[in-house]
């Protein structure tokens, strides 16, 4: 486990704090920095518009998606009953059609039960990246972003070793607003929120089993990570399912809040034909067990919250 603050910190955590957001303005995507007011983007042309009047893009456009399994020790003792779950690192991937940005939609198929929110953060690579140890690891990062690993759980009997399908669908990952440096990760808080009301929370550096520069050193030592590649780097505690019409959010102090809503979309055509092609999404035990995850294991807050934020006054 890497668990000791870098000394002296890396610039990427040192500050001074930037944020570079990717936005769409007459029709074309533009690059600019957020103003120290978090009201105004400051476009790279020199023009400025204020943010609530911008439709925000992904800002980033990775090569390749990297997703840790488990990262936070409530997570862990939630699915596993231990706290560190398991001796190093493991992964699995996302394809880059899964980006998605702050403020857009999720659509959840009309045939999937289960779709779970995770608030987490994301580091995004800038620059090439290959054979670097931890230490080496934090001058290959451009910054952090909030993310949404948003994941159809209907599919975990067939893709439970891949997740290709659980977590690799359309748009299931809302990134952004921004991308942020020079703010120390480590010191912040992640909250995920359904509808308004808390329904995840963890401070990262007292959670986090590992952290993103031991992660970034563990995939380089036999994956090159291009400038934009993602690392999703896990959730806490309370992972569960959300409605069709649901407002989920993930704020990550010092970096900002990201916004998604969940929409309804059709079966698939070439799941509703008379003989129906692939594996069909299913309600078993082991898709319940992680879809609904453990009660009597997370903050009884966290319970009460989401079973509130199911009525519609919240919505």
């Amino acid at each position: 486990m890497s668990v000791a603050t870098p000394n002296p910190l890396p610039k990427i955590l040192s500050g001074p704090r930037v944020e570079r957001r990717r936005v769409l303005v007459g029709g074309s995507a533009y690059w600019g920095t957020v103003d120290e007011s978090a009201s105004n983007i400051l476009l790279d042309d020199g023009r400025c518009f204020a943010l609530h009047t911008v439709q925000h893009l992904a800002p980033c456009e990775p090569t390749k998606i990297i997703c840790v399994h488990l990262s936070y020790s409530s997570r862990g003792v939630e699915t596993r009953n231990n706290p560190v779950p398991t001796l190093t690192p493991t992964y699995f991937t996302k394809p880059p059609t899964a980006i998605n940005y702050h403020g857009g939609e999720m659509v959840k198929p009309a045939d999937c039960q289960y779709l779970n929110y995770e608030g987490e953060y994301a580091v995004i690579i800038g620059k090439i990246c290959r054979n670097v140890t931890p230490d080496e690891a934090w001058d290959y990062m451009l910054g952090f972003a909030p993310a949404l690993d948003m994941g159809l759980q209907n599919f975990r009997d067939t893709d439970q070793g891949s997740m290709l399908r659980v977590k690799g669908a359309d748009g299931m990952l809302p990134i952004g607003p921004g991308i942020v440096s020079g703010v120390n990760i480590l010191e912040q808080t992640l909250r995920t929120y359904r509808n308004g009301l808390l329904v995840q929370e963890a401070k990262i550096g007292d959670e986090m089993i590992w952290w993103p520069h031991y992660m970034v050193a563990d995939i380089a030592r036999h994956i090159t990570l291009m400038p934009g590649d993602v690392i999703l780097t896990g959730t806490p505690c309370h992972s569960r399912s959300v409605d069709v019409g649901d407002l989920v959010e993930v704020e990550i102090t010092g970096l900002g809040r990201l916004s998604s809503r969940v929409v309804a979309g059709p079966v698939p055509r070439a799941s509703a034909l008379i003989e129906p092609v692939g594996h069909q999404p299913t309600d078993s035990a082991e898709v319940r067990r992680v879809a609904l995850g453990f009660d009597e294991r997370v903050p009884e807050h966290f319970k009460k919250n989401y079973r509130d934020a199911a009525s519609s006054e919240h919505k």
